[in-house]
């Protein structure tokens, strides 16, 4: 289970956010990918990155699932929030994702996680359009 901030009041993307971060630690791909509308983007961190070198974001859900494949699943993942906070269809979580990589080594990312639904009436409603991360590579923690 994420650590969460008191209060982590409902929110329609304040919930998303807690079910994406919720199927990554429980490893459920399928879970996780269910969150996304067709036509979302992920950019993780926003920006070019080893990750996404042309800064474009991953959109769709082939891209999701294949950043997914390649970034989350080989990995163990626990997220840490000290603040949210949210406003129309999005959130805002500062906080700490630390993930275990396969050899071991453990890497702390301290960032700004952004979560964007989609809004009443459309086909999107309720389901992730954006997942956006603010962090630093040169910022990255070990250990």
């Amino acid at each position: 289970m994420p650590e969460l901030p008191e209060p982590f009041a409902p929110h329609p993307a304040r919930d998303a956010s807690l079910a994406s971060m919720l199927a990554v630690e429980a490893g459920d791909k399928a879970a996780w990918l269910a969150l996304f509308a067709d036509d979302a983007v992920v950019e993780d961190p926003i920006g070019p990155s080893p990750f996404d070198p042309e800064g474009t974001g991953h959109r769709g859900k082939a891209a999701i699932e294949a950043f997914h494949d390649t970034v989350i699943g080989p990995n163990q993942v626990r997220f840490r929030i000290d603040q949210s906070w949210a406003g129309g269809l999005e959130v805002a979580n500062v906080g700490t994702i630390s993930t275990t990589l396969p050899d071991g080594t453990v890497v702390h990312t301290d960032g700004v996680f952004t979560y964007r639904v989609g809004g009443p009436g459309t086909d999107s409603d309720g389901l992730l359009v954006a997942l956006r991360a603010y962090w630093e590579i040169d910022r990255l923690r070990f250990g």
